[in-house]
């Protein structure tokens, strides 16, 4: 017999109650168990989206989604580990030279990455343009990787936070994505239970983010260090901006290539910045305090492990990456400054292109996306190329236009913002 029932669970968060610690372990462990439905979790994901969760609730819900599965443990390695997560934007190739670029300043990174979630991109699917590359490692390869390269990007595994895994998906697709609560347990149970030593976290703000205002940024970003920090992993948030999407591609195989210029020297200013930045973080969280990451990125030392990482998952770095069938070009229809490239236009246009999927498990296109050929303070000139849209399908170009309408502005002058806004943590 049940300890509670799913009507019982989702009335009582529907009218506002708070759930009891009896509820939240039986409804997660249910759902795990495939007696909660998909329709019951989407009505209780709807609710909790709508009136909240208090710190309590939280609490238990992520030590429920981490009880739901096992527990990792990197205590045996030689080096010390840091990972990364962001909460998604457009654009946000970062984790791709991050991770290699940590991993040669002598800290291991165990980097479990998702899925696309709506218009932002998913790492997974960006590293699965590379031919022969594959997500789902053994805790056991996994641990062998982090010991001889240093770093890992794959797919959690089964056992890790299984809860989350069926509940990341369902957000996806009933327009959950955006709850609080469900966002900062849905990243820090996958955290937690993977065992880094320490974390850092990058929140998006603005109008390509999940977290459009700065306020409801700050308070996700406090949740995460909060259910970090109370489990014994040292977490520190930057609240990065999102109103610009990240570099110049949106999309899986272009974000590959981006990445790889940025680990070869070069690529788009903004993607550095964010990648030095983040990578200062993470190698200060670990106790490394001596090594520069901006020299070592330098150096092409990143280079090398990025190589070595790519080819300990089956991946030829060197390949080609896929190209899109089809290509449409939008011009500058005036001189001027561009102004404004707004990141949510971009990133729906990317997805309605095939770089990202309407439904949980559908395909996506390696080589769609969108590229931008100016950014918010370059001066463009009336016809030359604004955006080139990527895709196999020609048939999606009307919806990408549409979704670009009113997406940009061409103007006199820019008054850019930081890229990093506001650092969180506890220390």
């Amino acid at each position: 017999m049940e300890q509670h029932d799913a009507v019982e669970v989702i009335l009582a968060k529907r009218d506002r109650g708070e759930l009891s610690d009896s509820q939240i372990d039986w409804v997660i462990d249910a759902y795990t168990r495939g007696v909660v439905a998909e329709e019951q979790m989407s009505a209780l994901a709807m609710a909790i989206l709508l009136n909240g969760m208090n710190t309590r609730e939280i609490e238990r819900w992520t030590t429920a989604m981490i009880a739901s599965g096992e527990r990792m443990d990197f205590s045996g390695l030689s080096r010390p580990t840091s990972d990364k997560h962001s909460t998604g934007g457009v654009g946000d190739k970062i984790t791709l030279p991050l991770a290699p670029l940590v991993a040669a300043c002598g800290v291991a990174v165990p980097q479990l990455s998702g899925r696309g979630l709506g218009h932002t991109g998913g790492t997974l699917d960006k590293l699965e343009s590379i031919p022969g590359w594959r997500a789902a490692l053994s805790n056991e390869e996994m641990l062998a990787q982090l010991e001889s390269v240093g770093a890992v990007i794959c797919a959690a595994g089964s056992g890790l936070a299984p809860a989350d895994k069926k509940l990341y998906a369902l957000r996806d697709v009933t327009g959950t994505v955006e709850a609080i609560p469900l966002i900062a347990s849905s990243i820090m149970s996958k955290k937690i239970a993977e065992g880094t030593g320490s974390l850092v976290l990058d929140v998006k703000v603005g109008v390509g983010a999940f977290m459009k205002d700065l306020g409801r940024a700050q308070e996700l970003a406090r949740t995460m260090v909060e259910l970090g920090t109370a489990a014994g992993v040292h977490t520190v948030a930057l609240l990065t901006d999102m109103d610009t999407p990240l570099g110049l591609t949106s999309g899986n195989a272009l974000e590959v290539r981006e990445s790889v210029e940025v680990l070869a020297g070069g690529g788009p200013a903004d993607v550095v910045e964010l990648t030095v930045a983040l990578a200062r973080e993470m190698l200060a969280g670990a106790g490394v305090t001596d090594v520069d990451p901006a020299e070592v990125l330098a150096t092409g030392a990143a280079m090398d492990t990025w190589n070595a990482m790519i080819r300990a998952q089956g991946g030829d770095p060197a390949a080609d990456l896929p190209v899109s069938r089809e290509t449409h070009v939008v011009t500058a229809p005036t001189s001027g400054v561009l102004t404004r490239l707004d990141a949510m236009a971009v990133g729906m246009a990317a997805w309605r292109l095939g770089a990202g999927r309407a439904t949980p498990g559908a395909a996506v296109q390696a080589g769609a996306g969108v590229e931008w050929h100016a950014r918010p303070g370059d001066s463009v000139v009336s016809g030359q190329p604004l955006l080139t849209l990527h895709t196999d399908e020609p048939e999606r170009f009307e919806r990408a236009l549409e979704s670009l309408e009113g997406g940009w502005e061409i103007g006199t002058s820019y008054h850019p913002r930081p890229l990093v806004l506001e650092r969180v943590a506890e220390d």
